[in-house]
Parts: C-alpha cells; structure tokens; sequence
C-alpha cells in the first residue's frame, strides 16, 4: 500500500480553497500562471475605479505551505524602489510570522493595497517639475531600471538557495533572445540560457530584469532544470 503525505494533503485542500476564495473576491485581478506549479499573481492598484499605483505579486506556495513554509513572492512595480521595497517586504514578513501556520495570501494582498494607497496620498507622489541634467541617455535609463525583488523568506528553509549571491567562481551564461510574440494585445519574447546550477538562475534573471520593460512585466515565468 502506497504511503500518503497526510501533512502534504492537508496543506494542498487549504491551498486550494484559499486560490477558490480569493478568486471569487478578485475576480480578473486574480491570475493563475501555472496551477500544477502553484504559481500564481494578483494585480493589485490603490484605487479600483482611479487607479495611481498598481503592483504585481506573484506567488509560488510550496508543497508544505501554510502549514509549515512561507509562500515565495516577488512583487512587480516599476516605481517601487529601495527603503518602499523593503518597507512593504518586512511588512508582509511579519504578517506570515505573526500569522504562521495559517493562510496568508489575503491579508498580503491588503496590506500590499493599504501600502499603495499610503503611497498614493503621501507628498512624494506628487508630481514635481521635471529636472534633467547632462547625463547621457544611457545613464538615464540605468537609473530608471527597476529590478524585481525575487525574496524568499527567511523561515522558508527549502528554497534560499535560490536567492544566495553568486560565488565570483562561476560565470553568467549566455542567453538567447527569441522572437516576440504578440496575441490578443500581449506580447510574450522566450529566452534562453544554458545553467548548471541554482546560482547561476539568479545570476540569469538579475541580467534579464535590467530591462526595463523586463522587470514591469506583469507576468514573468521561468523555469530550469
């Protein structure tokens, strides 16, 4: 007779319908990216009728979650930055620990739509006059890169290995560009690279998320073996 995982049973019912309710709440904000690979994303913004900030986030819940690992997240927005990225990381942070154990993903998404609306009504959304200097166009757009926060939190043991930085002994490997692909008004561009190991994924994905238009996509996915 086969040996069932009663834990790892139990944590894919609560998974499930905690995707079923939050679908239900969301609606076409809420996306599923890969089901089998339980990744999924939510467009979040700080107003639902006028919209001034929007965010991503993008979800992976392990095999053991919620009963004993975290979800692995990235959130995606262009204007979120340094000590704001990091302010709303902690946040969610300390809701999981505060909340271990149980489903998490509804109180992120509102705490990620009360960091929004924060945001959105404090002074430094205000637009100001535009000061340009002297810079070349290349400075302005390495300025203007936005690079995903790929973290994984530190209770989830299983996955950091992923988000280590690269030992100086290992090299970047090339990757290929396709060709893009636009349906229905979106557009989808494949690449590729050549890893042996999980360092090397990250040093692949920091390289793609210096593209701008990279990094603000909605809708990232990959994949390695």
């Amino acid at each position: 007779m086969a040996n069932i995982d009663v834990g790892n049973a139990g944590d894919l019912q609560s998974q499930i319908e905690e995707v079923e309710a939050l679908s239900s709440i969301y609606g076409d904000e809420w996306c599923v990216i890969d089901e089998a690979a339980r990744i999924f994303c939510i467009k979040i913004t700080d107003d639902i009728d006028y919209p001034k900030l929007k965010a991503c986030l993008q979800i992976i819940l392990p095999h053991d979650y919620p009963s004993a690992a975290p979800p692995v997240y990235q959130i995606n927005a262009a204007w979120l930055r340094g000590p704001d990225r990091k302010t709303l990381s902690s946040s969610l942070e300390e809701l999981y620990v505060a909340n271990t154990g149980e489903s998490i993903l509804y109180l992120w998404v509102e705490k990620v739509r009360e960091f929004l609306l924060e945001k959105s009504q404090s002074t430094d959304t205000v637009e100001q006059p535009e000061v340009r200097n002297m810079a070349t166009e290349e400075e302005e757009v390495a300025e203007d890169v936005e690079i995903p926060d790929y973290r994984n939190l530190k209770l989830n043991k299983e996955n950091i290995h992923l988000f280590e930085n690269h030992s100086s002994d290992e090299e970047l490997p090339p990757i290929k560009l396709g060709e893009t692909i636009t349906e229905r008004r979106s557009t989808f561009q494949p690449h590729l690279a050549p890893v042996v190991t999980p360092r090397q994924v990250r040093m692949v994905l920091d390289k793609l998320f210096e593209n701008k238009k990279i990094a603000s996509a909605t809708h990232n996915i990959y994949a390695y073996r």
